[in-house]
């Protein structure tokens, strides 16, 4: 078993690039069935789903657009108790099908408070791709219709998910194994 140190922690292997790349596959063929004809949008929540969008976009074969935003809830080092919008959406939903695409879900927080600002720009349907769902953690239930795996309440990294900015770039996920979590 590998061990990877990153900044003060060590991880473990926990999902292979080899399982995440299965699983994109057939949530790709998924969408290109459920979207055939349709030209949906596909608005990737940055930063964590960049490696997630990528490739989801790299499997579908439907005509489709991407877009991209940032949402962030902290300003300095405080959090503001809402989420708000720090690189906007410039692409009109009213009328199109639209799939948001998050790395992970773990309290639901973020949609939550941000899927109705969504919802207010009138799109025709609305639905949430996943990578990942920590369902001991959530706290704002989200209906998640495109799931990658289910993954327990633990710190994760790689795949475009980070640890003080750094492990993003790592091909697989990895989990915390340090007792002090």
């Amino acid at each position: 078993m590998a061990v990877l140190k990153v900044h003060d922690k060590h991880f473990v292997p926990y999902i292979s690039e080899a399982e995440i790349s299965k699983r994109i596959s057939e949530l790709a063929q998924q969408l290109d069935a459920d979207y055939s004809g349709k030209k949906p949008l596909f608005i990737a929540i940055l930063n964590g789903s960049f490696m997630f969008a990528a490739d989801i976009f790299k499997h579908i074969t439907i005509d489709a657009e991407i877009c991209f935003i940032k949402l962030a809830s902290y300003k300095g080092t405080k959090s503001t108790g809402q989420v708000i919008t720090a690189i906007g959406l410039d692409t009109d939903l009213t009328g199109r099908h639209v799939i948001v695409l998050e790395d992970i879900i773990d309290t639901g927080k973020t949609l939550h408070e941000f899927l109705p600002q969504l919802q207010n720009q009138q799109p025709l349907t609305l639905k949430i791709a996943a990578l990942l769902h920590k369902p001991e953690a959530t706290l704002y239930p989200i209906p998640i219709h495109y799931l990658g795996f289910s993954v327990p309440n633990k710190f994760l990294l790689g795949y475009g998910l980070d640890y003080d900015g750094l492990g993003r770039n790592i091909k697989e996920i990895y989990q915390l194994t340090d007792a002090a979590e």
